[in-house]
Order: structure tokens, then sequence, then C-alpha cells
């Protein structure tokens, strides 16, 4: 299996697979321990977690506290219903997590449209009243980058808070320069699933939304899993560190993937991007057949995220794009663990296959 689809998971780092071991352990060892208990395998395990808490951190910026969640869904509902906006603006492809937590929470909400390469212009305005501005760092399903700090700095302006889905962007890039909410989460840079985190900027109050036993701050009760702070942490940690080397691998995977698709239209800007991220279109390709024909190489028809639903990508909508040229779209994703000659044999067969069709 040749695995292209890092925007919906990625492999989970060797270290943090080793980080993870000791929390999982048995009784000889009192891995197990509750976090939140006093006595002394209690106390090591919640040193464990805020040794991960400190890695988590220094991904985001100075001046906040990490609040660990379930998953980035989580942290972005704990962002928006804790705060209980009555009017919020929010990107036009925004993730469904946000999306839909902003319908849900019973706000006035209005969508910040995109332009033809799905970015929200800089000089944006923010509509009077609102309380709560939402536009995330990268697409999930286009890779556009956003300029956030220059729409955080129009939502302060108007008097608003302005929230980061960084999903796609943590241990990527530089953390969202003004953001005052910021959500991640591990399984989308090497860490485990079932975890994520909410970076809440100091001063900033929120309401919780599970009550129980006061955990984190009292925003998230719930006993903490020591094993899978400890994986988040030292992917976290990893990332940080490998940033840059990460970023140039990527880069000169990108190229030669680029290279081979010619004739391809690329679904985004190609500039302002995140370049483990190849969206592509061509007339006329049925999607389905290709996935069929290829069912050994891991690649997406859109944002896994809506995958099932039966709905075009209502990003692709939302830069201009008729619903013939969403559904000939594919999505490929590149990241830490893709090596060039397996990129080159899927991106040939793909070709290829497409080709068979006659497009």
């Amino acid at each position: 299996m040749i695995y292209l689809d890092y925007q919906a998971t990625t492999p989970l780092a060797p270290e943090a697979r080793e980080a993870m071991l000791p929390w999982l352990s048995g009784p000889e060892a009192a891995g197990f321990a509750n976090p939140h208990s006093p006595h002394r395998p209690g106390r090591s395990a919640a040193a464990a977690v805020e040794l991960a808490r400190d890695r988590v951190a220094a991904l985001l910026p100075p001046g906040g506290r990490v609040i660990f969640t379930g998953s980035a869904t989580e942290a972005i509902n704990l962002a928006i219903l804790g705060r209980k906006p009555n009017r919020l603006a929010v990107s036009a492809i925004e993730h469904a997590a946000v999306l839909d937590t902003a319908r849900a929470s019973g706000a006035q909400v209005h969508l910040l449209q995109t332009d033809s390469e799905g970015l929200v212009a800089a000089g944006t305005a923010v509509p009077a009243g609102c309380e709560l501005v939402a536009v995330m760092q990268v697409n999930n399903e286009i890779g556009t980058i956003q300029p956030v700090a220059e729409l955080a700095g129009a939502a302060h302006a108007a008097g608003a808070l302005f929230l980061c889905d960084a999903v796609q962007g943590a241990g990527k890039l530089a953390p969202p320069e003004g953001a005052d909410l910021i959500a991640l989460s591990a399984h989308k840079l090497y860490g485990p699933k079932g975890i994520g985190a909410l970076w809440v900027r100091d001063g900033i109050e929120l309401a919780p939304l599970i009550h129980g036993g006061g955990q984190e701050g009292g925003l998230r009760s719930g006993t903490i899993s020591p094993a899978l702070c400890a994986g988040f942490g030292a992917a976290a940690a990893l990332a940080g560190a490998r940033m840059d080397e990460d970023a140039r691998h990527v880069a000169m995977l990108w190229d030669r993937a680029r290279a081979m698709f010619a004739g391809w239209t690329l679904n985004g800007s190609a500039a302002r991007r995140w370049r483990g991220n190849l969206n592509l279109r061509r007339e006329g390709l049925d999607v389905a057949r290709l996935m069929a024909d290829l069912r050994d190489i891991a690649f997406s028809a859109g944002s896994a995220c809506a995958s099932g639903s039966g709905r075009p990508s209502h990003v692709l909508r939302a830069i201009g794009l008729a619903d013939p040229a969403v559904k000939s779209s594919i999505r490929i994703g590149l990241g830490r663990y893709t090596r060039l000659p397996e990129l080159e044999d899927a991106c040939a067969r793909i070709v290829a296959a497409a080709t068979a069709q006659g497009v």
C-alpha cells in the first residue's frame, strides 16, 4: 500500500509510539495510574501529562494555556460554544467542525468568501457586532494558507476574538499570529488519534462543555490519558525540531508530483499553499472508477471528513468550481514518511489509469 492521504491522518511517529508505551504498561510499572490521583504513581502520570502540555505549547504562541481535548473537533466546539457568541463570522471553506458548530450555536453566522485561489482576502471586513471570527490556517482540502495575522487584526479591530483551526498547519508552519484561540490535533502531526488541544490566550474565559471532575482547569472534565498526552507531546517536539527538514522534503515531493501530473489543473493557490497538499482535477475523470482501479494507493476524492456524504465539496464549490469539476478532483497528501520512489510509482499509475479512461 502506498499512503498518500496525509490530510486525513498521518502515520504515528516511532518516537511518539515509544513515548506512549510506558503509560500503557501493567501493574508492575504503575504506568496505568490515574494522573489525577494524589499517590506517587498518580503524580508520576501527572508529570508526564504536564511535560506533554509544555511540548505542545512550544508549537504555539506565548501567553496562553493548552487544554487537552479528545480531538480538534472538540476543541473547536469548546472555543465556539464556550464563548456563546450571538454573531460570528467564519470563512466559507472552513472544516465542517467549524461550520457545523457555528450553525449549531444558535448565533447569526456570516460567511467570509474566498477568491478563486481559495484565499480569504487580507482586507476582508468583519461585520459589525461579530464577537468571534474563525478562519483556518491551512485548508484541509486544497492546502491554501490564509493570511491569518491580517484577518486576526481585522477581527480585533471589530471587537471580536479570532479562532484559528491550525490542525493542518501545527508543527509544519509558524503558529498563527494574532489568534486568541487555536485548535490542533495530534494525529495530523504524527501523533496518536483520540487527543487534540485548544490553546487559549491568557485572559479569555470559556464555559465548559463537559462537566464532572473539573479537570483541565475546569474546562474539560474526565480522566485524561497519560499515554495519549505523551504521544502528542513527543510528536509535537519532533515536529518542532524537524519543521524545516520536513518542509524541504515535502517541497521536493511536490515539485516531482506536479511535473508528473502535466496537463492536470491545480485547485487552489500554488504560491500560498502547504505543499504537502496536491489537489488536482482532470476534466471528465471518473474518480470513483480511478480509486477502484488503484486500491493499493491511498488517496482521496475530497475531504475525508465528508466521505460517504454524497455531497460535492463545499470548498471546491466556494472557489468557483462547477459540480463536474468538483467531482473530477482528487487530493494527494504528502508527508514526512512519503518516499520519492513510491510517490513516482503512484503518480505514474494514477496518470495511466486516468488516460485509460480516455481523459
